[in-house]
């Protein structure tokens, strides 16, 4: 059973920047897929972004594209979500999660995932 953890949410300005991390505890093999997440009170949970244990595919919710960068670090076992211009649409806890599965874009779609983290919470507020 996978772990992860989710670090580097916090207080950020409108149009500020935050990364958020997420440690798996086992090395992240080449069919895994990663995902991050986010719910915001009283909304259902969207798939924010989702990449390939090999970092060759990603998907990006149309919300968060040009503004988030997804990336892998594999010799960290460690996921980032590089996020820019935040706005307040962007306040929610972030989770990441992974699974064994080839379909990259299936994931992020369903919210489907064996393991996931306990999230962070990301607020954007002046």
């Amino acid at each position: 059973q996978m772990q992860l953890v989710e670090s580097g949410g916090g207080l950020v300005q409108p149009g500020g920047s935050l990364r958020l991390s997420c440690a798996a505890s086992e090395t992240l093999s080449d069919y895994y897929v990663i995902g991050w997440f986010r719910q915001a009170p009283g909304k259902e949970r969207e798939g924010v972004s989702c990449i390939s244990s090999s970092g060759g595919t990603k998907t990006y919710l149309s919300a968060v594209q040009g503004r988030f960068t997804i990336s892998i670090d594999a010799a960290k076992n460690t996921v980032y979500l590089q996020m820019s211009s935040l706005q307040p649409e962007d306040n929610a806890v972030y989770y990441c999660a992974a699974d064994r599965t080839w379909d990259v874009q299936g994931m992020c779609d369903s919210g489907i995932a064996r393991s996931w983290g306990q999230g962070t919470q990301v607020t954007v507020s002046s």
